[in-house]
């Protein structure tokens, strides 16, 4: 499973299932912990007690109550609920790990999980209380109480007693056997489902912002030649090399371009000419991201570890450490994005190169475009706080058995709000330079960025007298991270057979 699919299959693009041979090994293993139960060999989890209570010997009449009381207390997360589609990916993401067959979970478990799923009777997980190593503890919990009739159901938009829920639909709580409430609640399924999001939108941003900085370049009346191919060979950065490629072919056929080939300007500002160099360190940070995501999205990473019936292994293959890396990584590269996206909008406001000061041609009585900036460069500022990396902290838990933890958690909830305020931020950009744009006019652009512009017009009118903007900004926001910006740049693209896709395109994709 990659990144595409796991996203296919929240939106309901895609179904899963088990084929008989998967049926066979999570069996197997199943049956593994039943031996073992029955020799009476302490094995951790499964008839011990956790974390600092892993010397504790659980009698065999108590190791189901083990089970419901292990759910039971790491249930004290806190805060608002994560949002629906995330709970569903928790438990796609969770269901896909369990069925590699190496946690002892029963066939039974994994049917009813894929229950919640199919109705989307999905449970209620507070936002807050992982510390990313064991696993995603406590949203994992709350993730799985209503397997045992505990908890709250999500479903169209209201929340009800899991008891009653699973009653009315005339469903019995499980009974949780040996191993697989451990095996539930141990995991990266949190920080996991927010870096799958992130690895997707955060794609969807780095290409937009691309065609957003095009347009900002051809109403400067920038040069193209920091984009030649030849410069970024000598410095063959894949990340710079893409987006080079990609603003070559943005500013190529451009009467607007052509129409200042002679001007006596030396240089730009490094907002402009260092865009290769800045997006495409985002850009390499991301693929960071996503190479790790694509091997956790297919990882076993609950404790202990089934491999056969003579090595069930306790290990850590539930710390977060390999997400949480990456993921405050993206959190400084999606913030520096955004940061060189406000220098851009600055000097479309400054009056450059023929254009109006504040981006109107009588500015007194009206502001223009100041404020939209502001609200730009106080984004840009959020998320420069929010760069600090959870993962530099570390806080022992569990009487100092769990001495070093990941915060991962935390460092997937900061990449999401970041690549919000990002997309904000690009909307106040672009918003900006279609209104820049139209004062070169007739002249026309590019192809794929007259298309962009078209597009924006057909929503959003030129502004020459002072309007509120906040609902501009807002639905350019939407627009982008649906990718529908991408999707006209593209469209136009194929169709004027324009090359988008760069030297690394199978790289820098999500597909």
């Amino acid at each position: 499973m990659n990144v595409d699919s796991a996203m296919r299959l929240v939106k309901g693009h895609l179904n899963g299932g088990w084929t008989e041979k998967t049926t066979a090994k999570i069996e197997k293993a199943r049956t593994i912990v039943s031996k073992v139960i029955a020799k009476g060999t302490p094995i951790y989890g499964i008839n011990t007690g956790f974390g600092p209570l892993c010397t504790t010997t659980i009698p065999t009449t108590e190791v189901e109550q083990l089970q419901k009381n292990l759910l039971l207390s790491h249930s004290s997360g806190v805060g608002e609920a994560v949002d629906d589609d995330k709970v569903k990916l928790m438990l796609l993401l969770k269901l896909h790990a369990l069925s590699l067959g190496n946690s002892g979970i029963s066939m039974e478990v994994l049917k009813r999980i894929d229950w919640h799923v199919q109705k989307e009777f999905l449970p209620v997980v507070p936002l807050k209380g992982s510390v990313g190593a064991s696993g995603d503890l406590a949203p994992l919990a709350h993730l799985f109480l209503p397997l045992i009739g505990e908890g709250y159901i999500s479903s169209k938009n209201q929340n009800y007693s899991a008891a009653e829920f699973l009653q009315e639909h005339g469903i019995l709580p499980l009974t949780l056997k040996p191993k697989e409430a451990l095996a539930l609640i141990n995991g990266t399924q949190f920080m996991l489902a927010y870096a799958v999001c992130s690895v997707d939108l955060m794609h969807t941003l780095l290409e937009s912002a691309d065609l957003v900085t095009a347009v900002t370049l051809e109403a400067l009346r920038g040069s193209k030649s920091p984009f030649h191919v030849r410069m970024h060979e000598l410095r063959p950065h894949t990340g710079a090399q893409q987006v080079a490629h990609r603003m070559w072919s943005l500013l190529s056929d451009s009467e607007i371009m052509a129409s200042h080939e002679d001007c006596d300007k030396v240089q730009d500002p490094y907002s402009l000419r260092c865009v290769p160099a800045v997006h495409g360190s985002s850009r390499d940070a991301w693929f960071h991201l996503k190479q790790a995501v694509e091997i956790e999205v297919n990882a076993v990473t609950d404790n202990p570890i089934i491999i056969d019936e003579d090595h069930i292994v306790s290990g850590g293959n539930f710390h977060g450490q390999p997400l949480a890396l990456p993921l405050d990584y993206c959190c400084l590269a999606g913030s520096e994005l955004g940061n060189i996206s406000d220098r851009r909008t600055y000097l479309l406001l400054e009056g450059r190169d023929g254009l109006p000061q504040l981006l109107m041609e009588k500015t007194g009585v009206q502001s223009g475009f100041m404020i939209p900036q502001y609200t730009s460069a106080a984004l840009a500022s959020e998320n420069k706080t929010l760069c600090f990396p959870a993962s530099a902290d570390s806080i022992p838990t569990s009487l100092g058995q769990e001495d070093h933890v990941s915060m991962g958690s935390i460092s997937g909830r900061k990449l999401e709000t970041i690549l919000n305020n990002l997309s904000y931020i690009l909307a106040v950009e672009l918003l900006c330079g279609c209104q820049a744009m139209d004062y070169r006019r007739p002249l026309k652009s590019n192809p794929v960025l007259d298309a962009v512009h078209m597009a924006v017009r057909k929503k959003i009118e030129h502004a020459e007298t002072d309007r509120i903007f906040s609902g501009d900004i807002e639905w350019l926001a939407n627009w982008i991270r649906e990718g529908n910006l991408n999707r006209v740049a593209n469209e136009a693209a194929k169709k004027h057979l324009i090359d988008l896709k760069g030297p690394h395109y199978d790289r820098f994709s999500i597909s």
